[in-house]
């Protein structure tokens, strides 16, 4: 009875690996375009996708207005509108203005991160050796910026949930 056991094992083991083969070999001569699962579906890469916000720089924000969190928001501000803050933390010093300092000879990023901050000034610092585009020196009169105007054609998570649901 055993021996009859371990055959037919075998043979189901057999028949697994070879099932696997052929629908291996099958997927690899299948036409590289198919079709969706419905007829007449629209294929899958013609279908729009969200992407991201396309990046506009390497950032660091640094907080010289002596309030901790600064930098914090800063960043958060400064990463939904797609750049790349790679450093935020502490001024070595304070600061009474804030100021966006251009790194790399491109005075377009670090203009773009001043207005999304409302940084009124930007100034040209060159410093290859940081691997930056820009750094954002937070002053004491960064406390009374106010948040950039929200993009009207955009919905936030929850206003989109609640479509979704029929709750708009």
């Amino acid at each position: 009875m055993a021996e009859r056991l371990e055959r037919f094992a075998l043979y189901a083991a057999a028949l697994l690996v070879v099932a696997f083969a052929v629908s291996f070999v099958l997927g690899l001569l299948r036409p590289a375009t198919r079709q969706g699962p419905l007829a007449g579906t629209e294929p899958a890469h013609s279908r729009a996708v969200a992407l991201p916000p396309v990046a506009r720089g390497r950032l660091e924000v640094l907080n010289g207005s002596g309030r901790s969190g600064l930098a914090r928001q800063a960043t958060e501000r400064l990463r939904s509108g797609g750049f790349d803050v790679v450093y935020f933390g502490n001024a070595p010093a304070r600061a009474d203005s804030s100021v966006v300092l251009d790194r790399a000879g491109e005075p377009a990023i670090a203009r773009a991160a001043a207005d999304r901050l409302g940084i009124a000034r930007t100034r040209d610092a060159p410093d290859t050796t940081l691997l930056l585009d820009a750094t954002v020196v937070l002053g004491r009169d960064w406390l009374r910026a106010p948040a950039p105007a929200a993009d009207p054609g955009r919905r936030s998570w929850w206003a989109t949930l609640k479509g979704w649901l029929g709750a708009d």
